[in-house]
């Protein structure tokens, strides 16, 4: 491209003897969205660090609006006009959302902050998101994953950046805010913003993207436009292998009740939920942001407490329960926030994999660590975990293999009833396959399994039962055939007719 607004030539960066990057080349026009695709372990992370001025690249190039560019940390990289949005929030959450958006760039007046201005600033950059009605004065730390996420993105566009990069910016967005989060996206493009985007959602890149360019194992293994490329061959690219069916459905009859769920309520959102889920039954929760999904789920787990309505597990009414009981009762849940509540990130792989079954690996007290770790390796190996050993620490990895080894948690308890909240959030295209494969022989396996996702194709693609959340409510669940990406948006919003 004779208009360049940063190039990146042949950038290297190993961490001891691990090579994460081997030679990583790309060019992005002023006004363009380029694609940056590849499996988890690829090196997307890593390359995405270095631009940000995170890391610095042990060899290769990089110059923006042709001059180098070689930023000192985060902040020298913000003032050269490059912003990042990781997909590991990274808020301060004892600080309001109004000063999370400024942080480090307030507006001030004769050394004072000028609170006025900073204030109308932080809405403008709310404004453009078509989120104008996020309270700024709330704690950051009192929003919803997805909400959080909109105040990351708010912050980096407050700076006008010249390259503004996205890491799975809609993996916790409903279909409602990706599309508000695409307008966007259309108007930065207009006024020349070149936007690295990063998704694991291939769909999501083709609809958004001008350009690509796909990483497998630290290099560029391909590139050109997205209007004429196919998915498969991108997929081929990704992964070295052909992904033919990714939501494959094993067949599974479905049996007798195993969870019922009457009346529930728990504060804040969650007004009334009823349902009921059978042995061998993949029943999906899709919804809007704040609905009551994840609610619903930690209600049932024994995670928050009931103001209403009761959790019949095996025919047996459980109304004041906590998570251990739970687990005792062959009930396991995921956590859409594996950062903060589903993993110990200073923990190794086999420490976290075998946390709720400890007994199981020792007597008196004592945990045969061999037995433990053996058990943690085959996971590894069954699940495709790319790591060093069981033994290497869990904050090490890529998110999509960390999600890999909290799923394995509940495949080893072993549990009988999945609650999976956005299970596949941060996941390759590959993985994630894997992952539906999984669930679907869970289900043929007699398990049963209610998953939440924000993502219509995944429910549509996997579930046999679909029930939609709106407004705190349960209110309506069909088999699957009866529901369209439409209909879902339409109960979602409370416009079903």
């Amino acid at each position: 491209m004779s208009d360049v607004r940063l190039r990146l030539t042949a950038i290297q960066k190993s961490f001891g003897a691990t090579r994460a990057l081997k030679s990583v080349s790309l060019e992005i026009a002023p006004g363009e969205v380029h694609a940056i695709i590849g499996e988890n372990g690829a090196g997307k992370s890593t390359l995405m660090k270095i631009l940000s001025g995170a890391y610095g690249a042990d060899a290769g190039t990089m110059n923006l609006s042709g001059v180098p560019y070689l930023p000192e940390n985060p902040h020298d990289a913000r003032l050269k006009g490059v912003a990042m949005i990781y997909q590991e929030l990274n808020l301060a959450l004892h600080l309001s959302a109004q000063e999370n958006i400024l942080l480090g760039a307030e507006s001030a007046r004769a050394g004072w902050i000028d609170r006025k201005t900073s204030r109308e600033r932080a809405q403008a950059a709310l404004s453009q998101l078509g989120h104008e009605g996020l309270d700024l004065d709330r704690l950051a730390g009192d929003f919803s994953i997805a909400e959080q996420q909109i105040i990351e993105i708010a912050r980096a566009l407050l700076i006008s950046p010249q390259v503004l990069i996205m890491d799975e910016p809609t993996s916790s967005l409903t279909q409602a805010d990706t599309e508000k989060l695409f307008a966007t996206i259309a108007r930065l493009r207009a006024r020349g913003v070149s936007i690295i985007y990063i998704s694991h959602f291939l769909e999501e890149c083709r609809l958004i993207a001008d350009r690509y360019t796909v990483l497998k194992d630290g290099e560029t293994v391909g590139s050109g436009e997205m209007a004429g490329a196919s998915l498969d061959h991108i997929v081929t690219l990704m992964t070295g292998r052909e992904v033919k069916d990714l939501y494959p459905r094993t067949a599974h009859p479905m049996g007798a009740v195993v969870l019922e769920v009457k009346a529930v309520a728990s504060k804040p959102r969650l007004r009334q939920a009823t349902l009921q889920l059978r042995a061998g039954e993949i029943f999906g929760l899709g919804g809007l942001i704040g609905a009551g999904r994840t609610d619903l789920l930690r209600a049932i787990f024994g995670l928050d407490d009931l103001a209403a309505g009761e959790v019949c597990i095996l025919g047996a009414p459980t109304r004041a329960v906590g998570p251990k009981n739970r687990w005792g009762q062959g009930v396991g849940f995921l956590s859409e926030n594996r950062k903060e509540e589903g993993l110990m990130l200073n923990q190794t792989i086999t420490d976290n994999l075998t946390l709720t079954k400890l007994g199981a690996f020792g007597r008196m007290g004592w945990v045969n660590g061999a037995r433990q770790e053996a058990v943690a390796q085959r996971w590894v190996g069954e699940l495709r975990v790319k790591c060093r050993d069981a033994g290497q620490l869990i904050g090490e990895l890529s998110g999509g293999n960390q999600q890999k080894v909290a799923l394995a948690r509940l495949l080893e308890h072993p549990a009988r009833i999945f609650l999976l909240d956005e299970p596949t959030r941060g996941i390759d295209v590959g993985s994630k396959a894997q992952i539906y494969q999984l669930v679907s022989e869970l289900a043929a396996a007699g398990k049963a399994v209610v998953v939440v996702s924000s993502y219509l194709p995944e429910l549509l693609g996997m579930c046999d039962t679909i029930g939609v959340m709106c407004r705190g409510e349960l209110t309506a669940v069909r088999p699957r055939a009866e529901w369209s990406e439409t209909e879902i948006m339409r109960a979602a919003t409370g416009s079903a007719g």
